[in-house]
C-alpha cells in the first residue's frame, strides 16, 4: 500500500467518525511530507527508523508509514475499518441514484480542506460531481464569502474543472436566509451559480408566524434550489430544538416553486425529522440527500446509518429522490411520481419509474415532464 495514500485514508475515516480536526490534520500533514520523498529516501528512513526526524511525522504516523512500506495494511487503518459505522442497509436504490452531493464546504469558509481535496474525495466515492456551497458573508463566524471572494472562487473552480474532467465541481453557495427571507448575496452572483442552498442560521427561535414568512420568502425566490436543514435542530450534546413554522405551507411552497427539501445527513443534525420527511413526501416535495461535509471524510455521511437508526420516511425507496435541473446540470438526485391513493384503470403506457402501472400522478412523472407536462396532472395518464 502506498504510504501517503494510507495516511490520507486514515484521515478520511477519522473525519467520517467526526474525530477532532487536530488529529485528522496530523495524518494529512504526514501524507504531504511522505509524498514529497523519493522512494529511496522513504525506504532508507523507514529502515533506519529516522522518519520522526522529519517535521510533520510523529510516532503514530511513522508506524503507519513503516507498515505501508513493508507491504502490510497499517494496523491503525485496520482498527479504524473494523470500527467504522455501517452503511445504510437496504439502500441500494438510493445509493445508485446518488451521483453527487449538493452541500459541501471547503477551507474557503468553515471547512477544513482545500477544494481540490474535497473534489478528489468525492470522486473516490464514485460521485460524478460535487457542489461547493461555502457560506455567505453574514455568517462571519464561518468566514462567509464576500461577493469578491465568491467571484475568485468561481475562477478557481473553473480551473479545477478543466483538470478534473469528467468529474465536475458545481458552483454553489449555502446562502443565509436573512430575518425577512431575503438572501445574503448579490442577486447577480446567485444567478451565476449552479446550485443555491438557502438555510437559516440565526434567530432560529423566532415566533412561528415570522419564521413561516421568512422561509416562504426564501423558497419563493427563483434563485433558490434547495432548502437547507429546515428546522435547524441539533440532536447531539446539549442539542437545539427545532424552529417552529407552518410545515404544510412551507413544503407546499417548495413543491410549487420546485425547491428541493434537503435531507441533511450530518449526525448532529439529521434534519428534517422523520415526521416532517413524511409530510414533505406526502405533499410531493423533491429531496436532496446531502452530507453538509466540512471535510473529505464527511462526504461519506450520505450513506451511513445514523446512530440509533433512522428509517426512510414511509418506506420510501429510490423512486422518491429528487432531480433538480438548472442550466442543463443535474443538481440533485432522482425522484419519480408517487401515485394517488385512488385507483384508476392502468394506462396503455405505464410510468417507467413505478414497479406497477398507475394512471394518475400527484407530483412528478419522468415520462411526462420532458414533454413539458407539469403537475398537477389530469386524472388518467396522458401517455
Amino acid at each position: 500500500m502506498d504510504a501517503a495514500r494510507a495516511l490520507r485514508t486514515i484521515a478520511f475515516h477519522l473525519e467520517r467518525r467526526g474525530e477532532p480536526t487536530y488529529r485528522v490534520a496530523a495524518f494529512r500533514r504526514a501524507a504531504d511530507v511522505v509524498a514529497g520523498l523519493s522512494e529511496d529516501e522513504l525506504a532508507g528512513r523507514t529502515r533506519r527508523g529516522t522518519l520522526t526526524e522529519l517535521k510533520g511525522i510523529g510516532k503514530r504516523t511513522a508506524e503507519v508509514v513503516a507498515d505501508a512500506v513493508a507491504g502490510r495494511e497499517p494496523e491503525y487503518l485496520t482498527r479504524l475499518l473494523a470500527q467504522a459505522e455501517p452503511e445504510v442497509s437496504g439502500g441500494a436504490e438510493l445509493l445508485a441514484a446518488l451521483k453527487g452531493d449538493c452541500h459541501s464546504h471547503s477551507d474557503w469558509s468553515d471547512g477544513g480542506s482545500p477544494i481540490r481535496e474535497m473534489a478528489e474525495a468525492a470522486r473516490e466515492l464514485d460521485h460524478e460531481w460535487l457542489t461547493l456551497t461555502d457560506h455567505s458573508p453574514r455568517l462571519t463566524v464561518a468566514r462567509g464569502l464576500s461577493a469578491e471572494r465568491l467571484r475568485e472562487q468561481l475562477d478557481v473552480v473553473a480551473e479545477l474543472n478543466a483538470e478534473l474532467a469528467p468529474f465536475r465541481i458545481l458552483t454553489g453557495i449555502e446562502v443565509d436566509i436573512l430575518d425577512d427571507g431575503a438572501l445574503d448575496q448579490e442577486p447577480e452572483l446567485l444567478n451565476r451559480l449552479d446550485v443555491v442552498v438557502a438555510s437559516a442560521h440565526s434567530k432560529l427561535r423566532m415566533p412561528k408566524q415570522a419564521m413561516t414568512r421568512r422561509l416562504l420568502a426564501a423558497v419563493s425566490n427563483p434563485r433558490v434550489n434547495v432548502l437547507g436543514h429546515c428546522t435547524g435542530r441539533l440532536v447531539v450534546g446539549k442539542g437545539r430544538p427545532e424552529s417552529e413554522f407552518d410545515a404544510d405551507a412551507v413544503f407546499d411552497a417548495c413543491r410549487e416553486h420546485d425547491v428541493a427539501v434537503e435531507i441533511n445527513s450530518r449526525p448532529e443534525r439529521l434534519d428534517p425529522p422523520r415526521r416532517l420527511l413524511r409530510l414533505a413526501l406526502d405533499v410531493g416535495c423533491r429531496f436532496a440527500i446531502d452530507s453538509d461535509a466540512h471535510a473529505p471524510g464527511q462526504l461519506a455521511w450520505q450513506r451511513l446509518r445514523p446512530r440509533g437508526g433512522v428509517r426512510r420516511p414511509g418506506g420510501a425507496g429510490g423512486e422518491h429522490l429528487a432531480r433538480r435541473r438548472r442550466g442543463g446540470l443535474d443538481a440533485g438526485v432522482r425522484r419519480a411520481c408517487p401515485p394517488l391513493s385512488t385507483p384508476y384503470p392502468p394506462p396503455s403506457t405505464p410510468c417507467p419509474a413505478l414497479p406497477t402501472p398507475c394512471s394518475a400522478f400527484r407530483t412528478s412523472c419522468p415520462s411526462l415532464e420532458p414533454r413539458g407536462v407539469r403537475p398537477p396532472y389530469p386524472r388518467g395518464c396522458p401517455t
